[in-house]
């Protein structure tokens, strides 16, 4: 009886030192498993955050800022009316420019005949003549309004022994020469111009057929 005590006895503390055993090793089993799903939930929640953050991203981009919106719209602006600015100071140096050629042009107009009879004059005097003081100071004075002519770019044309060229001669005569060449000016009766390249008046002339 004692002998079957004892055998019972010890199968008793095997049981309960199997069943302790189950018992640690379900707890640690159910420690893991928490573990787990403690990882699995900080990853679900950084997962929600970053899937907030790239859905954020976007209104971001799709709702600038106001002060840099003002700022581009102002910036717009500036170089819009710069821009104008430029075309107006062009266009109104421009202007200037053609109303000063147009007046100095009409004023040089004024001008050429009266260069016209001091050269009639000049021309008509005799050897004797020239000699006299008033027809040196005549002489003078037509020079000295030649030099001034010249100074503001205004040029004789060349007429005779030239081709008759119609952008700058008038061809008021012909005349049959077998001596010269065909189209070619023979005479001068009026002197024109040119004023920076520009015909102020042609040159009145005969050409030879």
């Amino acid at each position: 009886m004692e002998n079957n005590a004892e055998f019972e006895e010890k199968d008793l503390e095997a049981k309960e030192a199997e069943t302790e055993e189950v018992r640690n090793e379900a707890a640690e089993t159910i420690e893991i498993e928490d573990a787990s799903e403690e990882v699995t939930e900080e990853e679900k929640e950084e997962a929600q955050e970053e899937e907030i953050e790239i859905e954020d991203a976007p209104e971001k981009k799709e709702k600038p800022d106001a002060k840099d919106e003002k700022i581009k719209e102002l910036t717009s602006a500036l170089i819009y009316r710069m821009a104008e600015f430029e075309n107006f100071r062009n266009r109104t140096e421009k202007e200037k420019s053609q109303m000063f050629e147009t007046g100095a042009s009409s004023v040089i107009e004024k001008i050429l005949p009266v260069i016209d009879n001091f050269e009639r004059g000049l021309a008509v005097l005799g050897e004797e003549e020239k000699e006299d003081p008033f027809a040196q100071g005549m002489d003078k004075i037509y020079k000295q309004l030649m030099t001034i002519l010249n100074d503001m770019d205004v040029k004789p044309i060349e007429a005779v022994g030239q081709t008759f060229d119609p952008n700058l001669h008038n061809a008021v005569m012909h005349v049959e020469d077998p001596e010269v060449g065909e189209n070619i000016v023979v005479e001068e009766f009026q002197r024109g111009y040119t004023y920076r390249g520009n015909v102020i008046r042609y040159s009145m002339v005969k050409v030879a057929n």
